[in-house]
């Protein structure tokens, strides 16, 4: 099943979907997110959130993570909105828990 179709939980491991390639792109610098028809240019946040979608870490160690890096907290509202918009979109997905 694909993230589009399951619940996410703080537990969901979210990794990029098939078809598409995660990859800093020096020339406009920042990640961009590319699939066979095009690329996605990503803005600051979106790119600090996909490149931790690795399949590995939950959702919320990726908010852990990112509270930690950015010397902050509350992220996760943002972070989940984010997994699950890019879910709609098919750039990311996680196997049902």
């Amino acid at each position: 099943m694909t993230g589009n179709k399951t619940m996410l939980t703080a537990e969901s491991k979210p990794r990029v979907g098939p078809g598409f390639r995660l990859q800093w792109e020096s020339a406009q610098e920042c990640h961009v997110l590319l699939y066979p028809e095009g690329m996605v240019r990503l803005n600051g946040s979106a790119g600090e959130i996909m490149k931790r979608c690795d399949g590995e870490r939950s959702v919320a160690a990726i908010v852990a993570d990112l509270e930690q890096a950015f010397d902050t907290t509350g992220l996760e509202p943002e972070v989940r909105g984010f997994v699950e918009m890019a879910a709609q979109q098919n750039w990311l997905r996680w196997d049902p828990q």
